[in-house]
């Protein structure tokens, strides 16, 4: 299986990163993803705490998305900040996480997250638009550890 450096080839990554990008493009929310080898914890609580971790409670409309991976344990979860989560539908997440799964199975990862962040980008841009004055408040690189 793949450890987390290996998990998207370079042009895959930047792929994702540039999907971030247009996800972000014409919303205040922020998206981030991270991948990581493997944790002893359910994968809900640890992208909780890498969410904290990144820094994603910061945001000024407090409308951070995370995807995480855990590549060996083959988890994968999506959570948001709670100003988005106040305003998406009950499924929402249940449904953009099974759009990446579905796809994780087909070992088709690249297509999987960008998918997924495409369509959290658009319900940011339908409950944040952006503003002119919007500033993007983290970085679009994907985090590893």
């Amino acid at each position: 299986m793949h450890s987390a450096k290996e998990f998207l080839t370079p042009a895959e990554e930047q792929e994702v990163v540039n999907a971030i990008a247009a996800a972000e493009k014409d919303t205040s929310g922020e998206i981030r993803v991270h991948i990581e080898n493997h944790t002893e914890k359910p994968p809900l609580e640890r992208a909780q705490e890498v969410f904290q971790l990144l820094g994603m409670q910061e945001t000024a409309a407090r409308n951070g998305v995370l995807f995480y991976v855990g590549v060996q344990d083959h988890t994968f979860a999506i959570i948001g900040d709670e100003g988005i989560d106040k305003v998406v539908e009950d499924d929402f997440w249940d449904c953009t996480k099974d759009v990446v799964i579905e796809r994780f199975k087909q070992q088709q990862f690249k297509n999987g997250l960008v998918e997924g962040i495409l369509r959290a980008g658009e319900r940011l841009k339908q409950y944040f638009p952006y503003t002119h004055d919007d500033t993007n408040e983290l970085p679009n690189e994907i985090s590893k550890s």
